[in-house]
């Protein structure tokens, strides 16, 4: 009886995880902001104000993520510093593949739509943005 119920709860834990095609992916694009992140040992961390958001430009698989900070006019300061992404669909799941001069490193889609993104690190930590909300003092 234990073992069904193990398989049960395992199996609606994996079929929660969103099938990612190929056509998914353009929904990347454009500006993320963090809304929490999950911790592997069960704790999270809320994000109410963030002073950088992220940026992604993906065209055929390739493409990078920018950090940028929005400013109360709308508009957005930004820097050269970019993060090299690529991204590897497989067996209906999407890894991003990001590199830098200095480091490389893995993170797995486990939810993408227009409004919503979760990613997942190496480090079991998930990630969860939203689009972010434009503000301004006019």
């Amino acid at each position: 009886m234990k073992k069904i119920f193990l398989l049960i709860v395992l199996t609606s834990m994996l079929s929660c995880k969103q099938k990612i095609k190929e056509t998914d992916i353009s929904n990347l694009n454009g500006y993320w902001e963090i809304e929490k992140v999950d911790l592997p040992d069960g704790d999270k961390k809320e994000y109410k104000v963030n002073e950088t958001i992220d940026f992604f430009k993906i065209e055929n698989k390739k493409g990078f993520r920018k950090k940028v900070m929005p400013q109360l006019d709308g508009t957005y300061l930004t820097n050269d510093l970019q993060e090299n992404i690529s991204v590897v669909l497989e067996n209906g799941e999407a890894t991003l593949q990001y590199k830098t001069n200095y480091a490389s490193w893995e993170e797995e889609i486990i939810e993408l739509t227009k409004d919503k993104l979760v990613v997942k690190n190496e480090q079991e930590m998930e990630y969860y943005y939203k689009r972010p909300t434009k503000f301004s003092v006019k």
